[in-house]
């Protein structure tokens, strides 16, 4: 007997960056920031980890995943708020539900120029 086994679709290429955009809904005030994967910034009251960042391959529809872990540290203390992933191109299938702020992932870069 012979087994083929075939991929649904193509692997997804690992970057180094993470590229978020943050409204603080407070203020009205909308900032970006790229994050580097494996790493955590402080962002207002937030601490966020990305722990993975991904894009398809260049030969697929343009898709980026993230995976992160998002502490509000309001009060001095750090509450787990979001953890799981973000897609950029559905930001309303995995939102980061806060009263404060809405955070939505650009896009999974190797270039911190931007």
């Amino acid at each position: 007997f012979i087994f083929l086994t075939f991929s649904v679709s193509a692997e997804t290429i690992e970057k180094k960056y993470a590229s978020f955009k943050l409204l603080n809904k407070t203020t009205n005030k909308v900032s970006e920031k790229n994050i580097l994967v494996n790493s955590k910034i402080n962002w207002e009251t937030l601490i966020i980890e990305v722990l993975y960042c991904a894009s398809t391959p260049p030969t697929e529809i343009q898709e980026d995943y993230v995976l992160i872990d998002i502490y509000d540290t309001t009060n001095n203390q750090n509450i787990n708020i979001y953890r799981g992933w973000m897609i950029s191109s559905s930001p309303d299938i995995t939102p980061l539900e806060n009263p404060i702020y809405d955070l939505w992932l650009l896009d999974c870069i190797n270039d911190n120029t931007s």
